[in-house]
């Protein structure tokens, strides 16, 4: 009966998009970068500036979805000694303060080193909403883990590419819990000026989809107007490049983070 009292608890995230139907401000940074003890810090300055989710990077050595900026936060924080272990420590009391949802999101290997069961039993236990895992293939995750993700109340937030095919995108809609990641471009993760003809087509393509998932576009979002045009196509973005730019530019202190959310969503109440 506990366990299934687990499965059926609302998760943070379905109550962010039950309350909020739309301009959804996800910003994903690097655990452990740019110093090993930054993570909590961030994420409060992020919670203080209005942020309505949190992806959590762990740091990964090839991480082959991202671009030279978050190549770096990745190198510089495995440096410092960031990993699972020293995360899950750094976050055991973040709960205390800290309501919105919070998301992993790390490549498959650190995982499977941590050990599947155990990661979605501390994820619980810390406050872990979700976790994205791009190098998982949506069978392998319904195949192996899914009973772990749902005995703990874990998300698995799957992707979609501009490569996509529509039948595929149906099959990752019925198969995804929390939302949809729309990634923006099939190239990496980085800062860019805006948005192609094609990539607009594309998420016009998805948006008369109609998914029962609500949708979050990623990569590529930077800017007051790239996130206004993203949110005109789904219920939100997600930023990560840009702030951890930021980051390694001026620091996370308060003013910093807050004047770089602040700006970002100059453009919401117009």
């Amino acid at each position: 009966m506990n366990n299934i009292a687990k499965i059926d608890t609302m998760n943070r995230i379905d109550e962010l998009f039950r309350n909020k139907k739309k301009e959804i401000l996800s910003v994903y940074f690097t655990a452990g970068y740019p110093l090993r003890n930054s993570t909590t810090e961030i994420i409060r300055e992020l919670v203080s500036g209005g942020v309505d989710i949190i992806e959590i990077g762990v740091p990964f050595s090839d991480p082959m979805a991202d671009g030279p900026i978050i190549q770096h936060s990745n190198s510089t924080a495995l440096k410092n000694g960031m990993n699972l272990k020293v995360l899950f420590r750094q976050l055991r009391n973040i709960r205390k303060d800290v309501d919105i949802p919070l998301i992993i999101m790390s490549y498959i290997n650190p995982l499977l080193s941590f050990g599947m069961r155990d990661f979605c039993r501390t994820c619980e236990e810390t406050g872990i909403d979700g976790v994205i895992i791009p190098d998982l293939p949506p069978e392998i995750y319904i195949e192996e883990y899914k009973s772990f993700f749902r005995l703990h109340g874990l998300k698995n937030i799957m992707m979609i590419s501009p490569q996509t095919q529509n039948k595929r995108i149906r099959e990752i809609d019925r198969l995804s819990t929390g939302f949809i990641y729309m990634v923006s471009s099939s190239s990496t993760t980085g800062i860019k000026k805006g948005f192609s003809k094609e990539q607009i087509e594309y998420f016009d393509r998805v948006k008369k989809m109609k998914l029962k998932n609500p949708i979050l576009i990623g990569f590529g979002i930077s800017s007051p107007e790239t996130f206004d045009i993203a949110c005109s196509y789904s219920e939100g973005a997600i930023i990560g490049s840009a702030f951890v730019k930021m980051i390694r530019e001026d620091g996370a202190g308060k003013n910093y983070v807050r004047n770089f959310t602040n700006n970002i969503k100059k453009n919401m109440y117009k």
